[in-house]
């Protein structure tokens, strides 16, 4: 009868080809992750090409299941950054620990809804555990709050409103923002879709170590009030993507706090560094933030999609975000219950809670504490060995786990020079074994070491010293 069912109705499998699928995805899930020391850690020549090959009318008929499977693991996952290979230290990386992905197949078929406690009181209370815990772990006092976001783009958006509605009110045209030239550029973007204009944004110069200048600040604070304008927003970077450098943070909230500022932490990379000693005190400062994104995708180890936004006053996100619909069920008035509708710009969300509950309930902080504790001393080995090359100037000293470096040649010009580096990355990353990515500073094209996956170990930052080594041998060398 069951069977019967199943042909009648295709789309609610039975008992056992639910284990037939889940079983035929495993068996070449197992075998990827497996594989992955072994794969390149980028495979993307001729993949656009290929990539436009795909494009398909809506299908009719279905297809083999098996075949799609091995049509997504043998053609289609290979062609891309490794993103969760051992060798990817390019960009930041993101780990997709497996225990968050069965933490997402349980979360997506049992499909309960979370935006709303009403609907799954005690799911919706694991995701604001974990959200305390966020809280906990940046060292916010009780009474702080927040939610989990898709990544540190909505989180951004979602932090600067809510500073937007409690500092400025319906009235924010004139309202100015000051970040340092070296911030994340979703925060100039969650800065637009606030409504202010882009000319409002004071990007301030850096000093020698890629840190906001806090004297250049002031003045443009002082500036701006004698313009007419109403400065109220200072974001201070925990890590920036260029170079892992943090601002002085604990300055910058003093700052803040005597002229009457916002002060919001952009630690989308850095913030969870704080589990370890010193990450803490590198991070010292970011406590006394209003508020603060952090991406447990990306220094938690776990799937991309997973940012968090946490505020030091958890209400003001609902002065923000509250809206009555006759058609929703009663929200909540107790503080330890939060409707997550109420604090974000989402109604209709994913159950992303379960997949940081269920790995940090299962070994506890303490193996992702010395999960990080050993990128830190990652980028001090790579950054020590890289300096031993001929040729090699380190320009971003490590102050988390990213560092940048290029390659100098006597007589040649900024230019020429930066020709040289783009070759040498191009070198680098032929050698597939290491993934390196590039970015600008002061006109000079330098090459960055971003350390943060669970999977990098000493023996690929070897590798990678290997192979820049090598690289700097054939560029350098005469003939070349």
């Amino acid at each position: 009868m069951r069977a019967a069912m199943t042909a009648r109705f295709p789309l609610e499998p039975d008992a056992t080809e639910m284990r037939h699928l889940v079983d035929e995805a495993m068996d070449r899930i197992v075998a990827h992750i497996e594989s992955l020391p072994q794969q390149p850690a980028q495979n993307v020549e001729g993949a656009t090409e290929f990539a436009r090959t795909l494009i398909e009318s809506l299908p009719q008929r279905g297809q083999s299941y098996e075949k799609l499977l091995d049509q997504l693991f043998d053609e289609l996952i290979p062609r891309s950054f490794n993103a969760a290979g051992p060798g990817y230290l390019a960009y930041i990386p993101g780990g997709g620990i497996f225990h968050s992905a069965v933490a997402d197949l349980i979360a997506d078929a049992v499909n309960r809804y979370v935006g709303v406690c009403a609907a799954a009181p005690a799911l919706a209370q694991l995701e604001a555990n974990v959200v305390r815990w966020l809280c906990e772990i940046v060292g916010f006092p009780r009474g702080a709050g927040g939610g989990l976001a898709s990544g540190g783009s909505l989180a951004n958006l979602t932090a600067i409103t809510t500073a937007r509605d409690e500092r400025l009110g319906g009235d924010f045209q004139r309202g100015t923002l000051y970040c340092s030239t070296e911030v994340h550029h979703s925060f100039q973007k969650a800065v637009h879709l606030a409504g202010f204009p882009k000319k409002n944004i004071r990007e301030i110069a850096v000093d020698a170590k890629f840190r906001m200048r806090t004297d250049l600040l002031e003045e443009a604070i002082e500036h701006d009030r004698q313009k007419g304008f109403t400065p109220f927003l200072v974001i201070g970077s925990a890590g920036t993507t260029g170079t892992g450098a943090v601002d002085d943070l604990a300055r910058l909230a003093a700052i803040a706090r005597a002229s009457g500022l916002w002060f919001h932490v952009d630690g989308a990379y850095g913030a969870l560094f704080a589990m370890t000693d010193r990450g803490r005190e590198r991070l010292r400062g970011m406590e006394e933030a209003d508020s603060v994104i952090l991406d447990p995708h990306k220094t938690l180890f776990l799937p991309f999609g997973t940012g968090a936004v946490l505020l030091r006053d958890a209400g003001a996100l609902r002065r923000t975000h509250s809206m009555h619909a006759d058609y929703l069920p009663q929200m909540q008035t107790e503080d330890e219950l939060v409707d997550f509708c109420e604090i974000s710009p989402e109604l209709s969300r994913d159950f992303r809670g379960l997949r940081v509950w269920l790995p940090l309930k299962m070994f506890g902080i303490t193996p992702f504490r010395q999960q990080l504790d050993e990128k830190l001393d990652l980028a001090a080995v790579v950054t020590a060995e890289l300096r031993k090359i001929k040729g090699i100037e380190i320009v971003a000293e490590p102050q988390l786990s990213i560092m940048a470096f290029r390659v100098v040649k006597p007589g040649l010009a900024e230019k020429e020079l930066n020709e040289l580096n783009r070759n040498l990355l191009e070198r680098i990353n032929a050698r597939k074994r290491v993934m390196l990515t590039p970015t600008v500073l002061s006109g000079r094209f330098v090459i960055r070491i971003c350390v943060v996956s669970h999977r990098t170990h000493r023996d690929r930052i070897d590798m990678a010293v290997e192979d820049v080594r090598a690289a700097v041998d054939e560029v350098l060398s005469p003939e070349s």
